[in-house]
């Protein structure tokens, strides 16, 4: 069982994660799997599943995050069901793609697709590329393809997927504070099909700690979990106050300091 020290810091990155996952739509993941890499490195479980475990007990908790920022970005009228409804299939199957590629893969491979992935997001976002005005969503199709990609390459890095989904989203000029909400809510069914697959394909893995169940550690999952369902809601009442500008600024930034961090981890 960890010390009162861990759990004191679960509860802390929770109360952030939640805030960021309402404010930006982005369901914590990249708050929760950089701090968990470092708080399970310092617990000295087996370096050979950190990464693993960092992702999966993200996904987990990124799944009760996700309710609770959705829930109140809905009230501001700010999800479009329709996109939601037609990303989802596409989501489920790349979501489960995602978490087996992973089970495949190094805690270095991990870390590296994670950190080049912060970079290109929050380069895209500071430098306000803006879309061409004509420019719309893509068909039903479309918007599974697109679904299946995000749903992949999220559980691949352990995110809810709103860092690739709220700038597909504005690229298909969708308003920001919209592609916020939908984000939010995109991020449940990404976060839930992630964490079961990471559970399946971690129930035969050797070497894992006490109080897991597959990839997700126990501990760690309701301490932050406990915490961020409650501020996730402070986080997307922030949002919609905030001016597009700014609010594009904020999610930029964020994900640039994110990416440097593990970058400079790996390295």
């Amino acid at each position: 069982m960890p010390s009162i020290s861990y759990w004191l810091a679960y509860f802390g990155f929770g109360i952030v994660a939640g805030i960021i996952a309402g404010l930006l739509g982005v369901g914590g993941g990249i708050v929760i799997v950089p701090a968990l890499y470092w708080i399970f490195t310092l617990q000295g479980l087996p370096q050979a599943t950190l990464m693993h475990l960092a992702i999966g007990t993200s996904l987990a908790t990124i799944v009760f995050t996700s309710f609770s920022s959705f829930r109140a970005h809905a009230r501001h009228g700010a999800v479009r069901w329709d996109i939601f409804k037609r990303f989802t299939p596409g989501i489920l199957i790349g979501a489960f793609a995602g978490s087996w590629i992973a089970a495949q893969l190094s805690t270095r491979i991990l870390k590296g697709a994670f950190a080049i992935l912060l970079y290109y997001v929050s380069i895209q976002m500071l430098l306000n590329i803006k879309p061409k005005p004509s420019r719309q969503l893509p068909g039903p199709v479309g918007l599974a393809t697109a679904g299946g990609i995000i749903g992949t390459v999220s559980n691949l890095v352990g995110i809810g997927g709103g860092i690739m989904t709220v700038p597909f989203l504005s690229w298909c000029n969708v308003p920001i504070h919209v592609a916020v909400g939908t984000a939010a809510a995109i991020g449940l069914p990404i976060a839930l099909a992630g964490a079961i697959g990471y559970l399946a394909n971690g129930l035969g893995a050797t070497g894992l700690p006490p109080l897991c169940i597959g990839f997700i550690y126990l501990p760690a999952l309701c301490g932050i979990a406990a915490m961020s369902m409650i501020t996730a809601k402070f986080g997307a009442r922030l949002a919609h106050t905030l001016p597009v500008v700014v609010l594009k600024r904020v999610f930029a930034l964020f994900l640039l300091a994110m990416a440097t961090r593990m970058l400079w981890d790996l390295l």
